[in-house]
């Protein structure tokens, strides 16, 4: 007999050297902090949502760290040739999914290469900056297990 309910996958926690940490802690209203390696970020919803706007939204923070990421691998790449990283920029712009879940349904992302970049390094750049970790994450998604302490 076969079963048609849905199977959970095992989840091995990451040997002890691997697992990365962060805290997230409510400051007031919608805005909470978030602790990493000595780092404090803030988050917060805009007022017309209900907060304070006095930071970024997690969304955003989350295309923030798909750019940035690419711009890291873009970065890295230029370095790696001896090639100048002054005048990297990646622009970013998202939308909303319009159904539910609440989703961010698409990400377009424009990486403006150094003014002093040849035509010729614009594809190899391209091409490394498209694998940076966050992106690749986002195509190969990690088992996610949200739990509640006692």
């Amino acid at each position: 007999m076969t079963s048609t309910a849905p199977r959970t996958p095992t989840v091995r926690p990451a040997p002890e050297g691997d697992v990365h940490r962060l805290d997230v802690a409510h400051v007031n209203g919608d805005a909470y902090a978030v602790d990493i390696r000595g780092h404090r970020i803030l988050v917060d919803q805009p007022m017309d949502a209900g907060g304070t706007d006095t930071a970024p939204t997690p969304v955003e923070l989350f295309a923030a760290s798909l750019a940035t990421c690419v711009a890291f691998y873009a970065g890295r790449y230029l370095q790696r040739h001896g090639l100048p990283r002054a005048g990297l920029q990646v622009r970013t712009e998202f939308t909303m999914a319009a159904d539910r879940p609440a989703r961010v349904a698409s990400v377009r992302l424009v990486i403006v290469p150094p003014p002093a970049l040849s035509g010729e390094r614009h594809a190899a750049m391209l091409a490394v900056a498209a694998h940076c970790t966050v992106h690749n994450t986002l195509h190969e998604p990690p088992v996610i297990d949200i739990g509640l302490e006692a």
